[in-house]
């Protein structure tokens, strides 16, 4: 078990992170600043959504990437180093710093070099750890679940991969309590660091092909992390996932299940989803959409393993307003509504898609979608082909690469026309195209867009960015 300075450390260290714009490495840098620590990074120049938050957290990030970034002694302000931790994206291989550190070993000898996951580990190991993981919903149920128990005074710790706007636009939170609610990532099986108390498992399929060649491969892991809950602990878990319901006695802990059969009397009005969760009768929801209802149910049921009242778990349930880049509403141009989600799997495509159509079903619903890894995209283009049906006209971007893949094998255009070939057989009418990128998309959609039209713009890169153009003024 790997041991790092969190808030429960008196001892306060010195970090530098390679890779520091990352979503998670953010989460983790903005946390460890909070708890004492001093950090520091390097990240190319290219402008992130993390930009804003790392400036807020008054983190310094160096760019490009460069050897002589690394403080191994103290300048410019900045600390001598003592840990180092890197984003799984980077290698020696692609990257000049780790590079720089391989073939140097005696400069680095009493530093202490961790991955992303391997630091989030041992800063998790040292709490009561609850761990959000599952392959759709994380971000949302690890968030939800930390509003409910800070609302109700637990003041947990939280590590969760978007923004908050309810925490202050931050992914993370230090409390005084025993209790760290964080999101677990099971990609390069980065769940081997943590050793939870609680699991919070939402739904497991096939994803990351890149890395797990097998759906079999891919189940595992989840099978060996829930494995890893001792008896005094628990495991919450969508009971109807046929995954699931194959690993779930894996668990030498408590065992508690939900599922939408459970629910009953499902309505929506005024932007408020409501429904009866059995004999705990009635709950409102602010999130749209049956995934996100049975996010609300592991929040639910954790809650209740942790004692928080009914009352108020219902209290707060109803006042979460979801996380950043979650169906998340950006604006309006030209009258048309612009919303952005991270969807970038075809269930997740599909989930949001339908609930957008029952909330707006007069909307023109135009879609935006840039698809994330070649590898993604090939292992799982039937699936994407059928995941477009409730929006009237889909734009899809040429493919976004990932550095840890190799590129090519499929194209966004391939795409585009199985996507017409399957709505011919349906008989169904759907303007489909391809555009090359954010920018000939936001020229497109300025002459395009009109009052009646929903915009919605998908993916897990910066698709957000033509929201952006759109709305600058």
């Amino acid at each position: 078990m790997i041991s790092i300075s969190g808030s429960k450390s008196k001892t306060k260290l010195n970090y530098y992170f390679i890779g520091l714009k990352g979503v998670g490495m953010t989460m983790l840098a903005q946390f460890l600043v909070k708890t004492g620590n001093r950090v520091s990074g390097s990240d190319i120049k290219d402008v992130f959504l993390t930009d804003s938050v790392l400036q807020q957290s008054k983190i310094k990030v160096l760019s490009p990437f460069n050897p002589k970034n690394i403080p191994l002694s103290s300048k410019k302000g900045l600390a001598k180093v003592e840990v180092i931790v890197h984003s799984s994206a980077f290698t020696p291989e692609n990257n000049v710093e780790l590079a720089y550190i391989k073939n140097n070993p005696a400069r680095f000898k009493n530093i202490k070099i961790l991955s992303y996951a391997e630091a989030l580990g041992g800063i998790f190991n040292s709490y009561y750890g609850l761990a959000v993981c599952g392959s759709h919903g994380k971000t949302t149920t690890a968030a939800w679940l930390a509003y409910v128990l800070w609302r109700a005074g637990f003041e947990p710790n939280v590590l969760v991969g978007s923004s908050v706007p309810q925490f202050k636009n931050q992914s993370s939170l230090v409390g005084a309590s025993k209790y760290l609610v964080a999101e677990v990532d099971e990609y390069q099986n980065k769940l081997k660091y943590f050793a939870p108390q609680g699991v919070i498992l939402n739904n497991i399929e096939y994803d990351h092909p890149d890395f797990f060649k097998t759906e079999a491969s891919y189940v595992k892991v989840f099978a060996d992390f829930i494995r890893k809950v001792p008896a005094s602990g628990f495991l919450v878990a969508n009971g109807a996932d046929k995954y699931i319901q194959k690993i779930k006695n894996n668990c030498r802990g408590t065992l508690i299940t939900y599922s939408l059969r459970q629910v009953q009397d499902i309505k929506t009005k005024n932007g408020l989803t409501s429904f009866t969760f059995g004999r705990l009768g009635e709950f409102k929801i602010r999130l749209l959409g049956a995934h996100n209802i049975l996010n609300a149910l592991a929040v639910i049921k954790t809650a209740l393993r942790l004692k928080v009242p009914l009352a108020q778990i219902k209290k707060y349930l109803a006042e979460f307003k979801g996380t950043a880049r979650r169906a998340q509403i950006l604006g309006k141009y030209q009258e048309a509504l612009i919303i952005d989600d991270y969807a970038h799997h075809p269930t997740e495509v599909k989930a949001t898609l339908e609930a957008l159509r029952a909330v707006y079903p007069k909307r023109n619903i135009i879609t935006v979608f840039h698809p994330h890894t070649y590898t993604r995209t090939k292992a799982l283009f039937k699936d994407f082909v059928t995941s477009f049906k409730d929006t009237d006209e889909l734009i899809i971007l040429n493919i976004y690469g990932s550095a840890r893949e190799k590129q090519g094998g499929v194209s966004s255009q391939e795409l585009v026309t199985a996507i017409n070939t399957f709505n011919k057989k349906q008989k169904r009418d759907q303007s489909i195209k391809n555009l090359a990128d954010l920018k000939a998309a936001t020229k497109y959609l300025r002459q395009r867009l009109g009052k009646n039209d929903l915009l919605i713009l998908m993916g897990a890169g910066e698709v957000f960015r033509v929201g952006e153009n759109l709305l600058r003024k």
